[in-house]
């Protein structure tokens, strides 16, 4: 199962990728990666991975093909992104900014950190370009859905939410120190502003949860009557 990204700048700067959604971690591949690969490197604080087995962070030897092509590049600048999942295509000309968080994303979401890895359900339903109400609803309906066969298998469901709220803050964990690594590589703004962008997305669940679950509240009250 793969997602593929073509991002068109003009006619002579086309960039390719194609995502595997389960890869394992590449060792032997890592030892060639840049420094700011390493996973000493400005690692997360939060981070359970250990030097002796990963001598490199997983999401950063992940990324560094793309943070090299984009390195330098304006997040102004327009660019036709592509985007084929197993299920449909999708086609946009979007800020340069756009079109790297969402293929960024699907990259972390799917690399062999153990902390990331809690999205990868989002990157298996992979919905491109999408806004911060899209990306609410999604996250609050996958996790709802987890605690639902929690409570059906015997374990203790969370419908509050408190799982979610510390879920995310492992997450901006991850976010922040990355914005370190990315900062000490890039000079254009388009990797910083799309990890920005990401990074304000992931602090909305755990600075204002309560405001963002009122913002989607009409979506799903509007239809029938609320009881049912």
């Amino acid at each position: 199962m793969a997602i593929e990204y073509r991002i068109t700048l003009d006619d002579n700067h086309q960039f390719s990728y194609r995502i595997e959604l389960d890869r394992p971690y590449d060792a032997q591949s890592a030892e060639t990666m840049p420094k700011w690969t390493r996973l000493e490197h400005n690692q997360c604080s939060n981070c359970p991975l250990n030097k002796g087995e990963f001598s490199h962070c997983p999401a950063a030897v992940d990324l560094h093909r793309v943070i090299e092509d984009f390195h330098g590049l304006p997040a102004v600048k327009k660019a036709q992104v592509w985007v084929r999942t197993p299920e449909r295509e999708y086609n946009k000309l979007v800020g340069l900014e756009e079109g790297l968080r969402s293929l960024l994303g699907v990259i972390m979401a799917t690399s062999a950190c153990p902390v990331l890895a809690r999205l990868k359900p989002m990157a298996q339903n992979h919905l491109p370009f999408a806004s911060s109400q899209e990306f609410i609803l999604r996250t609050i309906s996958l996790y709802l859905t987890r605690q639902y066969f929690n409570f059906r298998e015997g374990r203790r469901p969370d419908w509050e939410l408190k799982g979610l709220v510390k879920q995310f803050q492992q997450l901006q964990l991850v976010n922040q120190a990355f914005w370190q690594r990315i900062l000490d590589v890039c000079e254009g703004d388009s990797n910083l502003k799309a990890f920005l962008t990401f990074f304000s997305l992931s602090s909305s669940m755990t600075v204002s949860l309560e405001t963002q679950l009122q913002k989607i509240r009409p979506l799903v009250m509007s239809a029938g009557d609320a009881n049912e």
